[in-house]
This record gives C-alpha cells, sequence and structure tokens, in this order.
C-alpha cells in the first residue's frame, strides 16, 4: 500500500532530500505542496502531512488551523519542522492539534525515521475499528496467542446482534451504526466491570464483538448483566409502532413483507482449559458453533461451551 506524503513548503529540497532517503522504500510517495494551493491539495487525504515553516510564505498557526478544520483531514498527522526551537512558540502550534514538532537543525536522517514511526503507529492505528475505538482482528489473535502460550485457562465471549440486517433495511446505516456503538458500550462498561482481572474487548467487524477474561470470571453473571442491559437500552432505537407489536416489517427481493423480532443479542462462551485448544483457529471455531446454538433462541440470549480437555 502507497503512503502519500504531503510537504507543504515553497520550496522543493525537503521533497527531493526525502525522495532520496526513502528512494529503497518504493511504497512512499511525496508531493511538495505550495501553501497558497492548501485548499486545493486538502482535497486529497494524504497519509501524512508535513509543514517546514521556514520555508513558508504565511502564518504557520493559520496554516495548521486551516487543516485541522477540513473535515477530510481532521485526523491526518501533521508533523512542522518548526524554525524555532522556543517552547512558547511550539506550544502554540501543538495548541492547534498538531501531533509532531521538530526542529529545522533535525538532521535529513531524524525527519526520516520521524516519518517511518508515524507511519508505521497509523498501520497500527488501522486495526483498530475506527466506528468503536476498539482492537480489530490483528489486536483479537495476538491476545489469544498469548493466552495460549501463557497456558492458562481462560473464558471468550463471542457477541453477534440478531436481525441487525433487518433494522438496517428499516431504519438506515447511519441508526445501524449508533447501534453498534451502543453494544461496544454495553460490552465494555460490563467487562471492565470486573475487578482484578485481565480484560480484553475486541470488535471484530460488523456487528460481531469478542471478550476474553480470566479463568476466574463468572461468565454467567457477565452475559446476564450484558443482556439485561442490551434490552432495556435497544428499545430507544425503535419507534413505537415497531415497539408496540414487537417486530418490524421488511420487504424482501420479491416485494413481500417478511416480519422480523426486534434486534437482540447473542452471546456464546468458550471455556479454553489450558490444554483444550492448540491454536487461535479451534477457539473460533468453537465460537461460531455455540454463538450458532444461542442465535437458535428468539430474543437475547447466551449459550455455554463447557467441554473440558480430551
Amino acid at each position: 500500500m502507497f503512503q502519500e506524503i504531503y510537504i507543504i513548503d515553497c520550496e522543493n529540497e525537503l521533497a527531493m532530500i526525502l525522495r532520496e532517503k526513502f528512494q529503497e522504500e518504493k511504497t512512499f510517495r511525496f508531493k511538495n505542496i505550495n501553501p497558497n494551493n492548501i485548499d486545493i491539495a486538502l482535497r486529497n487525504i494524504p497519509d501524512l502531512i508535513i509543514v517546514n515553516e521556514q520555508s513558508i510564505d504565511i502564518n504557520v498557526i493559520e496554516l495548521c488551523k486551516t487543516i485541522r478544520k477540513n473535515e477530510d483531514n481532521s485526523i491526518t498527522p501533521v508533523l512542522v519542522i518548526s524554525s524555532t526551537n522556543e517552547e512558547e512558540h511550539k506550544i502554540s502550534i501543538m495548541k492547534n492539534s498538531i501531533e509532531y514538532i521538530i526542529p529545522s537543525t533535525a538532521s535529513s536522517e531524524c525527519i526520516y525515521y520521524a516519518i517511518k514511526n508515524i507511519i508505521r503507529l497509523l498501520s497500527v492505528n488501522r486495526t483498530v475499528s475506527p466506528l468503536t475505538g476498539l482492537p480489530g482482528n490483528v489486536q483479537i489473535q495476538t491476545e489469544l496467542k498469548k493466552r495460549l502460550l501463557r497456558k492458562e485457562t481462560f473464558q471468550v465471549l463471542y457477541f453477534d446482534l440478531d436481525n441487525f440486517k433487518a433494522y438496517n433495511d428499516v431504519y438506515g446505516f447511519l441508526k445501524g451504526d449508533e447501534i453498534i456503538k451502543l453494544t461496544a458500550k454495553i460490552i465494555t462498561k460490563n467487562m471492565h466491570a470486573l475487578e482484578d482481572t485481565d480484560v480484553f474487548v475486541g470488535h471484530i467487524g460488523g456487528d460481531d464483538f469478542v471478550g476474553i477474561v480470566d479463568e476466574v470470571v463468572d461468565y454467567d453473571k457477565i452475559c446476564q448483566n450484558i443482556i439485561a442491559e442490551f434490552d432495556r437500552e435497544i428499545i430507544k432505537y425503535f419507534n413505537d409502532e415497531d415497539i408496540e407489536r414487537g417486530y418490524i416489517e421488511v420487504s424482501n427481493r420479491k416485494g413481500i413483507i417478511e416480519e422480523f423480532p426486534l434486534t437482540s443479542i447473542s452471546i456464546g462462551v468458550v471455556v479454553a482449559d489450558k490444554k483444550r485448544f492448540s491454536n487461535t483457529l479451534e477457539i473460533g471455531e468453537v465460537g461460531a458453533q455455540v454463538k450458532h446454538l444461542s442465535k437458535t433462541t428468539i430474543g437475547s440470549s447466551y449459550a455455554i461451551d463447557r467441554r473440558e480437555d480430551y
């Protein structure tokens, strides 16, 4: 994947230096941007913006404000190569949500590694769900592998929403996203309410979540608490008519109206004894089976796989 980096600079010298430094790394692309054309440049979303303060003809603070006010680039990381090392000036820049500042006296080697490290951090952050802020599949697999390597007993809770596609069809994806965020909040709140235990919550994707807890945790109580709170809160996302009749109506591809129960949550719990699983794939397979069992029950429910070591 290409890393597109914009250099805001009235000259082209820095861009040429960086192209030479990164000549062996073909995924990095550097584009020199005249500060007077910043509005045109910000129509795109680069991976990183570098502001070379000493060679621009506009105020760096105002430039940073312009970048941060741009909706598409509100979270694009910005590296300012400051023309001065004065503390007050650097703080003024950072107040505008600018993450990185290095002095103009820094060597090209220093700038090289600053760029490399920022891009590495971006790569890690891309594995985090932008909707819920929870760790994604990479971190989930890492957490499972870590616990398997420690040869400890732990529990894995797989969460899935029932009739969620039907909800999206009727209420729209924006409303659906609100339910995803609600689900993440409820799971995280109840999982992290546990004391003296190692807890992990991840977002697999869509309406699928996973929680990992220690052996000593009462997973029955966790499931019951999550279901109780979810069923209480989810009603707020339906109109009065759907609540009164207890289902929503969706027209299928043939134009036939189908009835779907209100959105509920299903939980599948896998008890991972010390010697039971040799890899994360085996845990996932059992998790899918027990979650499917839970989904056969109408309404919110949970099922537990308690099989012991083979």
